[in-house]
C-alpha cells in the first residue's frame, strides 16, 4: 500500500529562491503543455506525449524565451509535463466513465498567484544523505523536521509551498503493515453536527467546531487585510497573517481527526458508516458548520486506515432511512422534523434517541452487506 508521509522543511533564503525558481519553471512547462494539446486539438492534429515534451523541453530550452529552463533541475520540468498528461487523461477517463468518483473538468493553467507551489522529483532528483538531509537537485541539502521514521524508501517526493509560506517535503513510500490484533466489537457511526458522532455501542464524539471557536480571530484578521491599501507590502504581510489563521484551523481539525478514527479503528474489527453527500449538502444554509465538521475527510480517514490495518469498513447507503426506523423491532415510522431527538416506536413502544437508534440502524445494514456473499443490498425489515 502506498501512503504519504509529509514533514516540514526549512530552506535558507537562497534556497526559497532556487525553490520559487523551479515553481515557476514546472508552472510554465504545465501551462506549455495544455496551450500545446489545446492548439493541437483545434487544429485536428493528433500529438503524441514523447512529441509534447520534446517541444515544451527539450526544444523550448535552446529558443532564446525559454532558455532560463536549463537553470532547474530537468526531472522537475519532466514531472510538470507528465502532471498535464496525466490531467487531461483523467479529463477523458471521466467523460468515457472509465473514471471512478465524481466527473472532473478540463485541466486548468496554473498561476503564480496560486496558493499552493509545488513541485515533483523522482529518485534520480532527490536523495536522503546521511547527516538526514533532504538533497534536492540545483537546489542544495534542506534541513528536514522528521516527526517519524519513514517505513521505507521513499519513490518520489513533493515539495510543497503553502499560503502561510510554510514548506513541506511529501514522500511516496511503499508500507507492509501488519494487521491489528483481532477485535469483537463492531461499531456503527452516525455523524451530526451537534454531535459529531455517535456510535452504536452508545459513546459520543462531541462536535471540536473550529471555525466556530476561530471565528473572531478570523474575523479581525480579514477585517485588518479589508483595510490595507491593494499592493502594498503591509497588505501584504495581512494576508499572511490572514492565511496563517486559517491553516491553524485546518491543521488542528485535522490532527483531531486523526486522533479519533485511529482510536475507532483500533478499537473495532468493523467500522459501517452513511455515505453521505456532503457536496450536495454543503449548499444548504448549514454549509459553514458542514465544512467545519470535516465529514468527508474523517471518512476518508477511515476508510484508508482501515485498509492499511486489515480491518473492515463499510458505506450503507445514503438513501438509507437510518432515523426512521425502529431499531428494536424494524418498524418504519416515517420520516421526522430535526428538532425531534426522542421518539417512542409505535408498534413495541420503545423509546429511542434519535442519533444512537440511527447508529444502531447503520450498524445493522453495514453488516447485513458486509456479510452478503454476493455482495448484493440487502433488504431489512422496514
Amino acid at each position: 500500500m502506498q501512503l504519504r508521509y509529509r514533514y516540514r522543511v526549512y530552506p535558507t533564503p537562497e534556497q526559497q529562491n532556487a525553490l520559487a525558481q523551479s515553481f515557476g519553471c514546472a508552472r510554465v512547462v504545465f501551462n506549455d503543455c495544455l496551450r500545446l494539446r489545446q492548439d493541437a486539438h483545434k487544429a485536428g492534429v493528433r500529438i503524441s506525449d514523447t512529441e509534447v515534451q520534446k517541444r515544451v523541453i527539450t526544444l523550448a530550452k535552446k529558443s532564446p524565451e525559454r532558455s532560463w529552463l536549463a537553470e532547474v533541475a530537468s526531472v522537475v520540468l519532466v514531472q510538470a509535463c507528465g502532471d498535464a498528461r496525466r490531467a487531461y487523461r483523467n479529463w477523458f477517463d471521466s467523460l468515457s466513465g472509465k473514471r471512478k468518483g465524481r466527473r472532473v473538468g478540463p485541466p486548468r493553467f496554473r498561476s503564480r498567484r496560486d496558493s499552493l507551489q509545488s513541485i515533483r522529483l523522482t529518485r534520480n532528483g532527490f536523495s536522503i544523505r546521511a547527516n538526514r538531509r533532504l538533497y534536492l537537485a540545483k537546489v542544495g541539502e534542506l534541513a528536514v523536521r522528521w516527526s517519524r521514521e519513514l517505513p521505507s524508501d521513499p519513490s518520489s517526493v513533493t515539495i510543497i509551498r503553502d499560503s502561510t509560506g510554510r514548506y513541506f517535503a511529501s514522500f511516496v513510500v511503499d508500507t507492509d503493515d501488519s494487521p491489528m490484533p483481532p477485535s469483537d466489537s463492531e461499531v456503527g457511526i452516525d455523524l451530526g453536527l451537534e454531535t459529531f458522532a455517535v456510535l452504536s455501542d452508545g459513546r459520543t464524539i462531541s462536535s471540536p467546531r473550529f471555525l466556530r471557536r476561530a471565528a473572531r480571530r478570523l474575523r479581525v484578521a480579514q477585517q485588518g487585510l479589508s483595510r490595507k491599501r491593494v499592493g502594498s507590502q503591509n497588505r501584504n504581510k495581512q494576508r499572511i497573517r490572514v492565511a496563517k489563521a486559517h491553516a491553524a484551523v485546518a491543521d488542528a481539525r485535522r490532527d483531531w481527526a486523526h486522533k479519533q478514527s485511529t482510536a475507532i479503528i483500533r478499537e473495532n474489527q468493523a467500522v459501517f458508516v452513511e455515505d453521505l453527500c456532503v457536496s450536495g449538502m454543503a449548499r444548504s444554509r448549514l454549509a459553514k458548520s458542514i465544512h467545519d465538521a470535516g465529514w468527508s475527510m474523517f471518512i476518508n480517514m477511515l476508510e484508508y486506515k482501515a485498509n492499511r490495518y486489515g480491518r473492515a469498513f463499510w458505506k450503507v447507503e445514503r438513501f438509507y432511512p437510518s432515523s426512521q426506523i425502529c431499531s428494536a423491532c424494524g418498524v418504519r415510522s416515517g420520516r421526522k422534523q430535526l428538532s425531534i431527538r426522542k421518539w417512542a416506536c409505535s408498534a413495541c413502544h420503545s423509546v429511542h434517541d434519535r442519533d444512537h437508534n440511527a447508529a444502531k440502524n447503520i450498524h445493522a445494514a453495514g453488516r447485513a452487506e458486509w456479510q452478503n456473499a454476493c455482495g448484493e443490498s440487502v433488504s431489512l425489515t422496514a
